[in-house]
């Protein structure tokens, strides 16, 4: 079973943008869950757009399926996580003033960081994901660093899918297909949405997570919150 994780940073910035708590970050966090998330994604970030590390200590004890924690491993970042020991922490390569992650790790170059950092969290008894693109090279490497899964960066297959969906999957299908050879666990997300996600899970029946945020709550605007988190979860059966 492929389980959804809902990314709430949107909700998050969207309180932010006139202070204040409407919405209730912690509300639509039990919400999603008792509509039937099987996850909650939050993913911090340095100057505190959206999600800010207090929310993630206040989530921490109302999070009773799985907690994922995306983020740079800065310093304050690792404490955090750390500090907080969600079910996963997803490890992106991002910038600090970036807008959204857009790219995956190069897990040969960043080898020896990545291993220190995998070793750390998994001593914490917390399970590590790596944010990767679809080069075999790389998710190869992941596996010799000790990660649990990778997290496949799915823009490239949202951005071709309308022109040619089988050409789209092709290269995730192969990644996925390596990383399972591999032992690694295999996620998917960024730009994930109801027009793509099925086919997508169709040819990858055995991802273990996928992340969703920026369209789910943006289809939540028209069709409600529980109706959008059914509709998504259907795509996965």
């Amino acid at each position: 079973m492929t389980k959804l994780s809902v990314n709430i940073n949107k909700v998050a910035t969207i309180r932010n943008a006139r202070g204040g708590n409407v919405p209730d970050l912690l509300k639509v966090a039990v919400d999603c869950q008792s509509f039937g998330a099987e996850g909650i994604t939050v993913h911090p970030r340095p100057d505190e757009r959206h999600v800010r590390y207090k929310d993630v200590i206040d989530l921490s004890p109302l999070v009773t399926t799985e907690f994922n924690i995306e983020g740079y491993p800065s310093p304050s970042f690792v404490e955090l996580v750390k500090n907080v020991k969600p079910t996963q922490v997803t490890l992106v390569p991002d910038a600090p003033d970036a807008i959204t992650s857009s790219a995956g790790w190069d897990t040969i170059k960043y080898d020896a960081f990545l291993r220190e950092l995998i070793e750390d969290f998994q001593s914490a008894g917390i399970r590590v994901s790596i944010f990767i693109d679809t080069n075999i090279d790389n998710i190869l490497n992941a596996a010799k660093t000790g990660a649990d899964r990778i997290e496949l960066y799915t823009e490239p297959y949202a951005e071709a899918f309308t022109a040619d969906k089988e050409a789209a999957i092709r290269p995730f299908v192969e990644a996925a297909k390596a990383a399972k050879a591999a032992g690694l666990g295999v996620n998917a997300g960024h730009d994930l949405n109801l027009d793509n996600l099925k086919f997508f899970h169709d040819n990858i029946p055995w991802l273990k997570e996928v992340s969703i945020g920026h369209a789910l709550i943006s289809d939540a605007l028209y069709y409600g919150l529980e109706k959008t988190i059914r509709l998504y979860k259907e795509c996965l059966e």
